[in-house]
């Protein structure tokens, strides 16, 4: 965890207090349980609630000495509350401790990662609708191809956004599961109630299988979840540095007064958030390999996922949450510059209209061979010459193209290119 990435919220989650508390509640409902089916003193789960406190100091000076994690809270625990302390974890092992925990703080972390992304998709539909009808140069191959509109390219946005919300929801639910079912995960010492009761107590589903550990596919395909998400702020910050670069200049970040681009060069505007987001989205992603190469525990469990969910636990989810929230802010602010993607789409004496002329020869029963070499002919002339030539001209003055000066013209106009975006945007949407 790197403070300049963090966010309070996130990292509160991650705390050392916040872990050993949840640990505490998940020992005391288990207790409580315990005590319903008459195996511990109801008397004693209710001293465990009444008394119960820890220490972080404490524990860590115990495990210094016994190595132990969960035996040094446990202790920790049991100078505070006294002789009934020994009616705590009765059957339980450490990992029904330390996985319905992590279940405990993925799904919190979870809430927080939704409420990012449902900021974003407001922001998101919010520019779209202002750009709606903005034209500008879609490019294949970072080469011009066709007009689209800047509301489009953040509809697109907005679409893979809303698919990751739901990804990330559908990961929460796989991920939010409780284990108490003690060594081996066979029950032998404690009942299936105690399982259901602290579930239920905590808001997460029963393992059905949990053989002493939570299976790791449920965390591989979480991680996997948050990989994926961080491809798209890449891909959405990616778009964003394109277009700010000087010679294209569509849009940029917001530049705030005092800010500075360069210690060497006044002039200089960087789209550095964005790049931040690019290497914040490499490190997520990171996490996703150790998460799937914990999938393979020996037998009943090993812990050698154990460190690696200490690493990546908070930090995937904490720059995770920072990504997100910075991309948001990136997108409400950014500066979007009309006049200048429509200059950058008549850069090229109207290339972008070659497919419609094409297409137009082959209805007026030229073979598609011979109109692709005849309008190509004349494209290339205006290629050659940076645009200088107008694709339109030179077809008119094309003895081999058949189409009247009339039809040729209306196949350069821009408006044809964007009669369905109304649709486009009621599938992204909804209708108006």
């Amino acid at each position: 965890m790197v403070p300049r990435y963090s966010r309070p919220d996130m990292v509160a989650i991650w705390t050392p207090e916040a872990r050993f508390k949840i640990w505490f509640e998940i020992e005391a409902h288990a207790t409580d349980a315990l005590a319903e089916l008459g195996v511990v003193p109801k008397e004693a789960a209710a001293a465990i609630w009444a008394k119960g406190a820890f220490e972080v100091d404490r524990i860590d000076e115990i495990e210094r000495e016994t190595k132990h994690d969960v035996i040094a809270f446990l202790t920790n625990v049991a100078e505070h509350v006294g002789p009934e302390a020994r009616f705590m974890h009765q059957g339980m092992t450490s990992s029904d401790v330390l996985d319905t925990c992590l279940a405990v703080q993925l799904a919190k972390a979870s809430d927080i990662l939704i409420a990012d992304l449902d900021a974003l998709l407001v922001v998101l539909e919010r520019r779209a609708r202002e750009h709606k009808m903005t034209p500008t140069i879609g490019r294949s191959h970072g080469i011009h191809a066709e007009p689209v509109t800047f509301g489009l390219k953040l509809a697109q946005a907005h679409a893979e956004f809303a698919r990751n919300r739901a990804r990330l929801i559908a990961a929460r639910d796989d991920v939010a599961t409780c284990a108490i079912s003690g060594a081996v995960g066979t029950f032998a010492n404690i009942d299936p109630f105690v399982e259901e009761y602290v579930a239920g107590k905590l808001g997460l589903s029963v393992e059905p299988v949990s053989t002493q550990v939570i299976p790791r596919d449920r965390h591989a395909m979480f991680f996997a979840t948050l990989g994926v998400i961080a491809s798209s702020i890449e891909r959405l910050a990616t778009e964003v540095r394109h277009l700010q670069r000087t010679e294209v200049l569509e849009a940029e970040e917001y530049f705030s007064p005092g800010q500075k681009g360069s210690s060497a060069m006044p002039h200089k505007r960087n789209p550095v958030l964005t790049e931040n987001l690019t290497g914040l989205a490499r490190m997520v992603r990171g996490y996703v390999t150790p998460a799937m190469e914990n999938v393979a525990l020996w037998h009943e469990r090993d812990i050698s996922h154990s460190s690696v969910e200490r690493y990546i636990g908070p930090d995937a989810t904490i720059t995770l949450d920072f990504a997100l929230a910075r991309l948001t802010g990136v997108m409400d602010k950014l500066v979007v510059y009309p006049e200048r993607m429509l200059k950058n789409l008549n850069k090229m004496g109207g290339l972008v209209h070659s497919q419609r002329v094409l297409l137009a020869l082959t209805q007026a029963g030229v073979s598609r061979e011979d109109a692709y070499r005849l309008v190509q002919r004349n494209a290339m002339k205006v290629w050659d010459s940076d645009g200088a030539l107008s694709l339109l001209e030179l077809l008119k003055a094309d003895p081999e193209v058949t189409l009247s000066d009339a039809e040729l013209e209306d196949k350069f106009d821009l408006g044809y290119h964007l009669k369905h975006v109304d649709t486009i945007f009621a599938r992204v949407f909804g209708a108006a």
